[in-house]
């Protein structure tokens, strides 16, 4: 299984299992928020806790999530990125773009503070 999905009350939190998020694992993740979206959800946490490696598939999947959220007038939240992950998306400048969170308690405030 590559990804754990749980719906809360006012989030889906959706786990990447994988250690990579590149173009194995992405197109499946796309496919995925389009589908929580589709289900009428618009607050989506991605957490990348256990991704030690992300390509430039993975950050666009990345911005799928962060698009069908804006679209939904939702809150889209990246939490529990490591070092190099955090770094390629510095580098790429989607840290001006995208909510990021230290931890998943922190992706929940930004939620809630959101809506």
């Amino acid at each position: 299984m590559e990804f754990k999905i749980d719906k809360f009350e006012n989030h889906t939190l959706i786990k990447v299992l994988e250690e990579k998020l590149d173009t194995h694992i992405a197109p499946t993740l796309k496919s995925e928020l389009v589908l929580v979206s589709g289900n009428g959800e618009k607050n989506i946490v991605l957490d990348l806790g256990n991704c030690r490696y992300c390509d430039s598939s993975g950050l666009s999947a990345i911005l799928v999530a962060n698009r069908l959220c804006k679209n939904a007038n939702g809150t889209f939240v990246l939490t529990g990125l490591n070092d190099a992950v955090e770094r390629l998306i510095t580098i790429s400048q989607l840290d001006t773009v995208l909510n990021i969170s230290n931890s998943l308690d922190e992706a929940v405030s930004l939620i809630k503070e959101a809506e």
